[in-house]
Formats: structure tokens, sequence, C-alpha cells
């Protein structure tokens, strides 16, 4: 009888005969690509290579013909090291099949491909224009030096993007690509502005690091699409004495070279420079002061009580500022403490920046831990060591004045109506902000009244209020809400007169708003496929609504009663005044005229001080050379473009 046992001793025999031994070599696969096969073959007597063997543990390995998957899968499993060494082969295998197919490649293209890549572009080409434009818009944008076109490294960057496009010389930039950029945007703001109906300015005056005096203009106007549109018109040098009646004749000039018509003019933005109030009182152009000035000027009309203190403060900022080492000791001061402070720096006051004394003294507050320990510590700096009543004095005016700082920056924006806020705000302060409080100390009370005697009295004038009225009056969120009830019939009536006299002027204006009948008959022709859609009751507002606007209302009695419905009409107060009027324009097209004129003034005069930032960015001290014209032409496009 057969042994069970011995069968499969027997059968496990002929298996490892099956198995070549170690000494025994291995013959590759024939046709083999892949590095795979490196680490495998076949048996000399495997004529057919049905059976792949591992060199390394000698093994077969079951895999279809020219699939190599569960090889790579072996010797991963199996033996880690020469898995390894297969994929660090299979990748530079691929890479250089790459380089060959790129290098393949390159040697097939055709004798007039090469040529064409190495030919340059014409200057008359269109890709060499436009790329030009982008190089002169980057200058422009960017107010980086003109000579950035020779720098060596920003040449290398546009030959790289495009090895075709010869960098134009400094002087062609100068006197050819920029003057074109220029005249082509002043045609467009142009055009802008002249398409509007009616348009504010803001002015100022400004001296460069070379002392050249500068006056600023800006325009702002509401476009047909009910936006507010920004644009500095000039940055123009003036060397004459700066007096009231010279800058009453440049402002006139500057008005009829951009072809404006003055009775278009609502109002000009000044600051509350004596010869800029002379100027416009001889102009006999409507003026509005600054907000952010009259406020700065407020808050440090109501803190003169504490120069000492206030001294001190600039004393503590100034010792900080002079020694690296004391702002080195501050930063390990700040984390020391328990809880560590905000690694912040301390903030210089600076006379013309508006809340740079509250910032200031704020800082103190949030640092005094810190400020005095590292001024205790060097015997030079002990006596600036703020005391407890020093401390109580800084947080009492503080807390007068940082409610303040959130409107002037809200009042400075120029892609939104401000002036209407002034009502509003300044009833706020009344009312809320700047009323005295539980827990106010007495200089607290001191300062709140300060502040609010100084603004009530500036805007207190008949001519200040008639415009802040009627600007409140057409902002949909606020009406009459802001105004005095003793005064709500007076400006009610003044605004139907202001209308009629809008109505009596409708022909004339035709020209300066003719984008608007364009508009109208697009607005007739995208509603002809809508006929199809069921009537809203909005649709008969609009249907009724357009006659109007063809036969302008000239009776007293209905031009009231638009202005009556309108103010009938609710809004709530988060709606986008702009956005509201672009919506019921149809339905009150007479008052939405008077919107136009109003809500485009400037609450600050911001837009000409951003003007003067720009222009300091550009006269630097590597650039003091540029003369005023070039200074001109590179402000009005930085802030146009």
């Amino acid at each position: 009888m057969e042994n069970k046992y011995t069968r499969g001793s027997d059968q496990g025999n002929s298996q490892q005969d099956d198995q070549p031994t170690q000494t025994e070599e291995l013959v590759p696969k024939r046709g083999a690509t892949s590095v795979a096969w490196t680490w495998f073959g076949y048996k000399k007597t495997d004529v057919h290579q049905t059976t792949v063997v591992c060199k390394v543990c000698r093994l077969p390995v079951p895999t279809t013909d020219s699939n190599t998957t569960n090889l790579f899968y072996h010797l991963r499993k199996n033996h880690e090291k020469e898995y390894r060494e297969s994929q660090r082969a299979k990748t530079a295998k691929a890479a250089s099949s790459d380089g060959v197919s790129a290098q393949n490649k390159l040697q097939t293209q055709t004798l007039q491909q090469a040529f064409t890549r190495g030919t340059p572009y014409s200057h008359s080409s269109r890709r060499w224009k436009e790329i030009t434009s982008a190089v002169a818009k980057h200058i422009c944008k960017d107010m980086v030096p003109i000579y950035t076109v020779e720098k060596r490294g920003f040449c290398e960057l546009v030959q790289t993007l495009d090895p075709r496009y010869e960098m134009p010389s400094r002087i062609h930039i100068t006197k050819v690509v920029l003057p074109d950029l220029y005249d082509a945007c002043r045609a467009k703001v142009e055009a802008e502005i002249h398409k509007g109906m009616f348009y504010a300015t803001t002015t100022d005056m400004w001296w460069s690091r070379t002392t050249h005096p500068y006056m600023s203009l800006t325009a702002h106007f509401i476009n047909h699409d009910w936006n507010l549109c920004s644009r500095c018109l000039q940055t123009s040098y003036f060397p004459e004495d700066h007096t009231g009646e010279m800058l009453a004749k440049g402002l006139r000039e500057s008005l009829q070279l951009w072809g404006l018509q003055e009775d278009r003019l609502v109002c000009v933005t000044t600051d509350n420079a004596t010869n800029n109030i002379l100027a416009l009182q001889l102009n006999e152009m409507t003026r509005l002061q600054c907000f952010g000035h009259r406020l700065h000027l407020a808050i440090g009309d109501s803190s003169h009580n504490e120069p000492k203190l206030i001294g001190v403060c600039k004393k503590i900022v100034a010792a900080f500022s002079n020694s690296w080492k004391r702002r080195r000791e501050l930063a390990k001061a700040q984390a020391d403490q328990n809880p560590p402070l905000p690694p912040h720096q301390l903030i210089t006051e600076t006379p013309t920046r508006w809340g740079s004394m509250q910032a200031m003294v704020e800082r103190v507050i949030e640092q005094e831990k810190a400020l005095s320990q590292v001024l205790r510590a060097d015997k030079k700096t002990r006596h600036l060591v703020p005391t407890w009543q020093d401390m109580d004095v800084l947080e009492s005016m503080n807390k007068a004045l940082s409610p303040l700082k959130e409107f002037t920056d809200a009042l400075s924006g120029e892609l939104y109506p401000s002036v209407s806020y002034l009502k509003p705000i300044l009833h706020l302060f009344n009312n809320q902000i700047l009323k005295h409080q539980d827990g106010d100390t007495e200089l607290t009370t001191t300062i709140k009244e300060g502040i609010l005697k100084y603004l009530n009295e500036k805007y207190d004038d008949q001519t200040t209020q008639d415009l802040l009225d009627i600007a409140s009056l057409v902002d949909p969120r606020f009406k009459t809400t802001y105004i005095k009830q003793e005064r709500v019939d007076y400006i009610k009536t003044r605004a139907a007169a202001e209308l009629q006299k809008l109505v009596a002027e409708q022909t004339e204006a035709v020209p300066l708003s003719a984008p608007s009948v364009t508009a109208v008959g697009q607005d007739e022709q995208e509603e002809v496929p809508a006929k199809k859609k069921k009537k809203s009751l909005s649709s008969y507002f609009k249907t009724s609504a357009k006659p109007s606007q063809m036969a302008p209302l000239s009776n007293r009695e209905s031009i009231e009663k638009e202005l009556s419905l309108y103010l009938l009409m609710e809004a709530g107060s988060d709606t986008e005044p702009l956005e509201w009027w672009k919506r019921n324009e149809v339905h009150f097209p007479l008052v939405a005229k008077l919107a136009r004129k109003y809500l485009c003034i400037p609450a600050t005069s911001s837009p000409s001080e951003r003007a003067f930032s720009a222009s300091g960015n550009i006269v630097s001290c590597q650039r003091s050379a540029l003369k005023p014209a070039r200074v001109d032409q590179l402000v009005f496009l930085a802030l146009n473009l």
C-alpha cells in the first residue's frame, strides 16, 4: 500500500526540481523594454518563455505576456531594495525618453517655423503694440520709474515671456507711448464727464519733495447706470502766489481747459484754508467744508487743555522710534506680560493725518505695562514713565475720541454717496456718540462738549444747511428723518422750485444726458419680447411713467405730487441709494435728476489727498528731477487707468 506521506514528499521534490538553482543562469525576455526585466528572466530550457523566474529569490512569478504589474508587485513585497532601484530606473528612463522626444520634435520643425520664432515683432504689428501698451500701463499704475524698461531684470522677464518682443527705449516710452496713452485716457474721461448732467469737485494745494507747488482737481459724477465715478482731472504746477484771487483764476481756467460748464458744477469740497474759501467766494461757487478736516480741528481744539500730556506721549514714541535697542526690549517686554501684549509698534502723531493723535494715545494705553518696564530700566528715560494720573487722563481722552475714528474713514469713500450721511452723523453725535453718559469723567465730558460745540457752529450756516438737507432728502434711506421739523416744509418748497427749474432747462440738458435717450430706446427694445410674459404691477408703473419723460412736467402741482409720492415710498436702512434710484428712476424721473445732482458730492477732500499721495510716490527721492508736466501726466494715468 502506498504511503500518503511518501506521495506528498515526492510531489515536493518534483517542484523543487522545477525551480532553477542559484547558480543556474536565466535568459532575458526577448524584445523586453521595461526596466522590470532587469530582475526577471527565463530558464534556458523554457524555449517558449512561459514561466517568469525572479533572479533574486529564484521563484516563479505568475504573469501574462508583456504585463509587468505582477513583476513590480513581487519586488515591492519581497525585495524592497531592488524595488527602490527599479523605481529610480523607471523614472530616469521616462525623463530620458521625454528629452529625446522633445529633441526629435525640435528637429522635425520646419525651417519656416524656426525662422518665425527668431524674428522680432515689427513695431507696427498688433502684438508689439499690445505688449508695449501693457508695459506703459505697468509703469503708470504701479508708479515705477520709466527707466524700468532699461533694467536688466525687467528686460529678461519680458524676453522670457515672449522672446520675439524687443523692448523700446526709455526715450520712446517717454515721448511716444505715454503721451498717446494719456491722450486716449483723457478723451475717455472727458467723454464720461460730459455725459453726466452734474458734477462736483475737490481741490487742494500740495508741495512736492522739490518744493514745487501743485494744485489738484478731482471730478465726481453719477453716470447713466447710477454708478458714482471719481476722476482725477489734473495735478497742475502752480507757481503763482497762493492768494484767493490766483486760486480762483486757476480753478476757473482748469474747468475751462476740460470744457466743463460752471453752471453744472454743484459744489466744491475743500479744506478750511482761507485762500480756498476766498477763491470759491470770488468764483461764486458753492463750497462744502471737508468733514475730515473739521472733525480733526474739533478734536484738536477740544484737547488743547492737555498739551503737556500729549507732549509726554510724543516723547515716549520718539524715545522708541530713535532707538532700535529700545524697540528690541519693547518686543521682549510685550512677550513677558501675562497675558502677552500684542506685538504692535507705537504710532507717531502726524498733524495733517486725521485721527493720528487718538491712534497714538490708544496705542500708548494698550502698551502701557511694556512701555513702563522698558522706560524704567533706563535711567535716561525713567522720567517718561507715565503715572496712574497720566493714564487716567489718557483713558478719558481715548473714551471720548475712539468712537469718532470710524466716521472719518466711512466718509472718505469715493464709490458711494457720502454727503447724505452728514446730517445723520451730526444727529448721531448730538444724541448718542458725544452725549454725556454715566461714568464719563469730567475731562471726557469736556472733550465731548467741545467737539459738539465746534461742529454745530461750523455747520450752522444757511448755505451748508440747505445743501445737506437737500442731499439727505434725495437719499431714500433718510429723506426728512434728520431734517429739523420746522425746516421740512421749506426744504420741500426749495426742492420743488429746483425741480421746476430743471424741467425748464430740460431742453438744454438733452445733449449732456444724450445716453439716457439711447438707454430708454434700448429698454423699449428689450421689453418687446417681454410682452409675452404676464404683466406685473410694476410694469404698469413703467408704462405710465415713460410718457412723462417724453412730455416733461411743467406744472408746479404735478412736481409737488411726484415729490410727495417719493417721500411716501419706504426704503430700508441698509438700502444702497444708487441701486434704489436705478430701480425707481422710472417712477420718479424728476426727483432722480435732483438725486444725480446732489449725491455725487464728496463729504471730504480725500480724493485730492489721494492724488497727492500718488504724487508723493511718483516724485520720490530717486525721481526728483521729473518735470511738472510729466508729474501731471503720470498722476493722471495712475489714478484713471
